[in-house]
C-alpha cells in the first residue's frame, strides 16, 4: 500500500542524516526508500558502496570541523 502511494503521488523525503554540508542521506516518510546525492549532485538509491562512501567522507569532515575548532581556539602569538 505504502510503495502503491509513492508510485502515484511520488516519495516524501527527509534528510535522515547528514554526512557533511552538502552530503546527506535521505528516506522516503512512506515507503522508507533510501538515497543519497552521488559526486554530480544527483539523488540516487542508497547502497551499501554508498552507505560506506557516505561514512568516509563523514569521518573526513567531521575531524577537519574538529581541526578547525582547535585551531581557531589556540591564540597565535
Amino acid at each position: 500500500m505504502k510503495n502503491l502511494y509513492c508510485s502515484l503521488f511520488g516519495h516524501e523525503y527527509k534528510v535522515a542524516k547528514k554526512v557533511t554540508y552538502h552530503v546527506k542521506e535521505y528516506k522516503c516518510k512512506n515507503c522508507n526508500a533510501q538515497t543519497t546525492i552521488n559526486g554530480k549532485g544527483e539523488m540516487i538509491p542508497l547502497t551499501p558502496k554508498y552507505k560506506e562512501i557516505n561514512s568516509v567522507l563523514e569521518r573526513i569532515h567531521n575531524r577537519r570541523v574538529h581541526n578547525k575548532k582547535q585551531k581557531a581556539l589556540i591564540p597565535d602569538y
